[in-house]
Order: C-alpha cells, then sequence, then structure tokens
C-alpha cells in the first residue's frame, strides 16, 4: 500500500506555545509581512486578508495557502496544500491542513503566541512540520513534532 492510498488524518496537530517580550503588533508584522515572514519562512505573497490565496515558494513545489481568517495583532488562519515533487507525487499525497497563529498580550506588553498546524496525512507529518514551521523540530516522549525555534527566527525577521 503506498502513502496516496493510506491517507487519513492525524489527531494530534502539530502545536508550539511560547511566550514573547515583544508586543503583538511587531509579531503580527513577522507573521504578515512579506518580505519579514520570508527571512524566517519561505518566500511568499502574503496579504493577510480573509479570501486571499498566497503562495510560499517550497523547497520542491509551491505551497498555496489562503487565509481564512485575519484578526490584526490576534490570531491568523491559513489553508495549506502542499503538493509533494514531481519525482514524489506517485508516494505521498498532497497535503491540506490549516494553519493558525494566535497572539495574546501578556501582562507585560509582550506576546504569547500559539502554532498550531493540524489536520494533515501522518505519513507527510515530519515534511509539513519542516516546510510548515520553518525551523528543526524535537520529539517529546509521545514523538509529537514541536516546533523548536519559530518563534526566535519569526523575531529576528521584525
Amino acid at each position: 500500500m503506498t502513502a496516496a492510498e493510506n491517507q487519513t488524518e492525524t489527531q494530534a496537530p502539530l502545536s508550539f506555545e511560547c511566550e514573547l517580550p515583544d508586543p503583538p503588533e511587531k509579531v503580527w508584522r513577522a507573521l504578515t509581512e512579506p518580505e519579514l515572514l520570508a527571512a524566517w519562512m519561505m518566500p511568499n505573497d502574503m496579504k493577510p486578508e480573509p479570501g486571499k490565496r498566497f503562495a510560499f515558494a517550497g523547497p520542491d513545489a509551491p505551497i498555496a495557502c489562503e487565509v481564512l481568517e485575519a484578526e490584526p495583532g490576534e490570531q491568523l488562519r491559513y489553508s495549506w496544500r502542499e503538493l509533494p515533487s514531481t519525482d514524489d507525487q506517485d508516494r505521498f499525497p498532497a497535503v491540506d491542513s490549516i494553519v493558525t497563529f494566535t497572539l495574546a498580550r501578556t501582562p507585560s506588553g509582550g506576546t504569547r503566541l500559539r502554532i498550531v498546524h493540524d489536520g494533515f496525512a501522518p505519513v507527510a507529518q515530519p515534511v509539513v512540520a519542516i516546510a510548515g514551521a520553518g525551523c528543526r523540530l524535537s520529539l517529546d516522549a509521545r514523538k509529537n513534532p514541536v516546533a523548536a525555534n519559530a518563534p526566535c527566527m519569526m523575531l529576528r525577521a521584525a
């Protein structure tokens, strides 16, 4: 059975949560301004407006996205469609998922950032995690991949 024939959604999303010293406005810029987003993620043509389609220049093929929700300084949610490279199309399915960034101001004026990447096929999970988080992975005891350095890279960009 190939990976494409065994496509099922995972129950455990990729998630990362941290507290950043920078205000939500700065974190929002790092998530939504194309040149800042490209510095920690991938080149893109992001416009943070619901319904707007954009793409990341993925390592093998473009990653097609559509903004589903954009509440400045609070939440950004977009669809993520990662196609396998031409060489891998027979072995891996296209990956449809949702990425959600939730920002909340902390009492000290910083940002509590939560990143959730959910709803993709388990066979493609490591590929999505690397591309989606724009960073290394670390695995906890439950083998749940977690983004390791995305917020640090993101804030250096902003």
